[in-house]
């Protein structure tokens, strides 16, 4: 197998080498869906970017950015070699053509690198099948992710493939955050343990928050709150993730759009027994129709606020759940972590919501947690302070932006390999 690349950070403050042939496209392939971006890691630069949505469906189709215009294009696509396929069509129709657009790398996702991939890793045929031998540990992601990666390797030959773990961050957390209290064999023959995910996305975060408060970062407590569809935090010590919400699975944690996280497991084996439902149902229960779905019967987080502003008992209640397991969380990081500097909210939730944040830190002042109405509530976009005046502890909205950070990650596996 290919060892995993020297590349041991991907937070948002260091710069890749960077030039015009520098171009890094990002894909992340989901398990009916293929999003993309073709950027310049060094500047940030997106040239163009889009989504593949509903493959497998006789409405599927493309949405292409690029130039300040959009293309569209609905068709059925089979699968994800025709969905990259159309991806490369579209780019080539829009006059951006990818086997001469100067992409030097081509950075995809990865769920789930279990125990074996640690850091941003060159793709290679070994690569590939460890990936797929993973899929136990993430049915849902890794095989599409698996999907993208062969395909895009077929579609651009001679370009370097790098692989960046969801779960790459977290893999360092420590023992007792790790460890599942269960029979001990049966959890090392079958790689249970914390795993931790969206660790792009929080290594990203953390590390502009220590740029904004002009900090070392290894000098900062943090507590992370990616909110979107799927939802998790983590605490942060010195730079280091100390534990996070998602577990083996992305089911753990948090409540989510069609997640909800924690789950006493006897509710497992009750629906066995008293529902009738096999494994496969469960799962799908789980994790399609639980979260804010399961308890209201919409996961958009838009629809859920309207239903609330109309009356509807079901919405209040899931909103009510999400922000109690919120604050339960940031309780027990606070108490981890041994006081906290600074509290993030980021992804599309976290970022769009002021009432989430709002509630979510409500009457916290004693701790030295304040959020200021104008600031949290003002409509910017960009990565922000909406901590009172004085308040002890920063609370910050930043942006994420996974993207940058796997393609940023890819070209640093690049320039490591040639410097071998």
């Amino acid at each position: 197998m290919n060892a995993a690349s020297r590349s041991d950070s991907i937070s948002g403050g260091g710069q890749a080498t960077g030039g015009r042939d520098d171009l890094v496209l990002v894909i992340n392939s989901g398990s009916s869906s293929i999003k993309y971006q073709l950027l310049d890691p060094e500047s940030g630069v997106v040239a163009a970017s889009g989504m593949v949505d509903r493959i497998g469906e006789e409405q599927a189709g493309i949405e292409h950015q690029v130039d300040g215009r959009t293309i569209e294009h609905r068709q059925p696509i089979a699968d994800h070699t025709a969905g990259l396929r159309l991806v490369f069509d579209v780019f080539a129709e829009s006059g951006h053509d990818l086997a001469t657009a100067g992409v030097r790398a081509v950075g995809h996702r990865v769920v789930h690198g279990g125990e074996v991939f640690y850091r941003p890793t060159l793709i290679d045929d070994a690569v590939v099948a460890t990936i797929s031998d993973l899929s136990s540990l993430a049915p849902l992601h890794n095989p599409a992710n698996v999907a993208g990666i062969e395909s895009a390797r077929e579609l651009l030959p001679g370009v370097a493939q790098v692989a960046v773990f969801d779960t790459a961050f977290f893999h360092g957390l420590p023992e007792a955050a790790k460890t599942y209290a269960i029979d001990a064999k049966l959890a090392a023959a079958h790689g249970i343990r914390k795993y931790g995910f969206h660790g792009t996305s929080h290594e990203y975060v953390s590390g502009r928050v220590a740029a904004l408060l002009d900090r070392d970062p290894a000098d900062l407590n943090q507590v992370i709150f990616h909110l979107g569809n799927g939802a998790s935090a983590s605490a942060i010590r010195g730079g280091h993730p100390i534990d996070t919400t998602m577990g083996l699975t992305p089911l753990e944690g948090l409540v989510m759009g069609t997640r909800g996280g924690d789950l006493d497991p006897g509710i497992i084996a009750h629906l066995v027994r008293a529902a009738h439902l096999d494994v496969d149902q469960i799962d799908e229960m789980l994790n399609r129709n639980a979260g804010l779905k399961g308890l209201s019967g919409v996961n958009d987080f838009r629809e859920l606020q309207r239903l609330i502003e109309v009356g509807d008992v079901a919405a209040r209640l899931a909103y009510d759940v999400y922000i109690h397991r919120l604050r339960r969380y940031l309780g027990a990081y606070l108490i981890e972590l041994g006081g906290v500097d600074a509290i993030t909210f980021t992804a599309g939730v976290g970022e769009n919501s002021p009432q989430v944040r709002a509630d979510a830190l409500a009457g916290l002042s004693r701790f030295g947690i304040a959020v200021d109405p104008d600031r949290n509530f003002a409509k910017d976009r960009a990565a922000r302070h909406i901590s009172a005046p004085g308040a002890e502890v920063a609370v910050l909205v930043v942006p994420t932006n996974e993207e940058l950070a796997i393609a940023r990650a890819a070209l640093q596996v690049v320039a490591a390999q040639r410097a071998d």
